[in-house]
Parts: structure tokens; C-alpha cells; sequence
């Protein structure tokens, strides 16, 4: 199966950096199908202007209802568009469940946004989901939908070379990932560990769960906080 994503955008080229690592390889296995539309073609005047002051005052541009909305309007027509995603700095926190969901979908559709935001009527009418990729604010949402379809991409059947990959990593279980280590068995005095050299699969996987748990309690103890709370509510 193959998941067709749809981007509108008007900076399509900054896409080309999708061909390579990853999401290069779901496009050249044909996992990943993906179309862009520039809002520009659907400008009405000879300026192809997408954007005007907002009302109200204040700084910046606001992107134009009419030729987003087209844009949005001709990607349902031609393919169906699926779920129409817009990533925006005040959207809900993605998370790899997230991902996951899209990874699944048949079709889905990013819409990226550019100066202070996109006419609240097009998230009224044409928006399905709101998603950030973290706090932060960024010039544009081309990198947000980069980070989305990279993601996806990993997650799509035959793109990673071991698909087990997918499952043993930070957040698919709900917490962060344990250390790694390859040769050589020494660097700069700093040893593997020696249950890594045991041939012992079963003390293998209890320090890999128990590092895991050590590094999500260092760095992300909310991780560990929600997954008790899921624990409690299916107990």
C-alpha cells in the first residue's frame, strides 16, 4: 500500500531534501507518494498574491483564505485529500501515537503555513487536525511537515531494513530508548558493558529495559508519569 501525502505550500522545492536518507528511500520504494500544490497557482491577481495585513492591526502578513482554500479544495477533488493536518506552533504537541495514526492512513494532507498564520475561517472550514511538532516557533511550517512525512516515512512496511527497529525505540513504548553501542569493545578508556558481551539474551533485554527507564527518569519523567496512568485506567 501506498500512503500518498499532499503538501500545500508555496516553497514546494524545499521538499526536494525529502529525496534522500529515509523518506528517499519510501519514495523509491513507492511507500511514500507525494504531491505538492502551491497556493500561488490559485491567486487571483497578476501579483499571485497569497497574503495581506490583519485585520485588527499588529505585525506581520496573514495568508489569504481564498487561494489556500483552493489549493485545499482542488487536492480533495483531484485525490480525496484524507485528513487535512495543519502544522502550526499553537496546535497539540504531536506525538509518535500520532505518527503511527498517519502512518496508517491511506492518504493524508499537510497544510504549511508561512508569516503569522493561516485565516482562522480556512482551520474553521478545511482543518481537521492542528499539530505542533514542539514549542518553538519556526518561520514556516515546511520543516514542521518535513519532520511529520520523515517520521511516517520510517514507519511505512520495507523502508527500514529490520522493521523490529520500529518498535525498539524511544517513545513507541512509551518511553526513551536505551544506550547503544558498536566496535570497538574499548574508546578513549570507555568499555562496553560487559552484559552486552554475555551472549545472554534474556540479561540482555532486562539492562536494556532498565537503562531505558533510568534515562526516561532522567530526562523525561512525565513519560513515566503518563505511562502509569495508563496502567491505572486499564487496571
Amino acid at each position: 500500500m501506498t500512503l500518498r501525502v499532499n503538501v500545500i505550500s508555496i516553497f514546494p522545492g524545499m521538499f526536494d531534501a525529502l529525496s534522500f536518507g529515509m523518506s528517499g528511500r519510501a519514495l523509491e520504494k513507492k511507500a511514500l507518494d507525494l504531491c505538492l500544490t502551491n497556493p500561488r497557482d490559485f491567486a487571483k491577481n497578476r501579483y499571485r498574491t497569497i497574503d495581506d495585513r490583519p485585520y485588527g492591526g499588529g505585525p506581520g502578513m496573514v495568508m489569504m483564505p481564498e487561494p489556500l482554500c483552493a489549493a485545499i479544495d482542488a487536492v480533495k477533488k483531484g485525490q480525496g485529500a484524507g485528513p487535512v493536518v495543519y502544522l502550526s506552533p499553537k496546535g497539540r504537541r504531536m506525538t509518535q501515537t500520532d505518527v503511527e495514526s498517519f502512518a496508517a492512513l491511506p492518504e493524508l494532507t499537510l497544510i504549511a503555513g508561512r508569516y503569522e498564520g493561516i485565516d482562522e475561517r480556512i482551520i474553521q472550514t478545511r482543518v481537521d487536525d492542528e499539530v505542533s511538532i514542539g514549542d518553538y516557533v519556526l518561520a514556516g511550517g515546511e520543516f514542521a511537515a518535513m519532520v511529520l512525512i520523515e517520521a511516517i516515512a520510517r514507519l511505512l512496511p520495507g523502508v527500514l531494513g529490520n522493521d523490529e527497529s520500529a518498535v525498539q525505540e524511544s517513545f513507541t513504548s512509551g518511553i526513551l530508548d536505551y544506550p547503544h553501542y558498536t566496535r570497538p569493545e574499548c574508546f578513549e578508556n570507555l568499555r562496553v558493558p560487559e552484559v552486552l558481551l554475555s551472549g545472554d539474551h534474556k540479561k540482555i533485554a532486562d539492562w536494556r529495559q532498565q537503562q531505558a527507564l533510568k534515562v526516561t527518569k532522567e530526562r523525561r519523567p512525565d513519560l513515566l508519569e503518563t505511562r502509569s496512568q495508563g496502567v491505572d485506567e486499564q487496571a
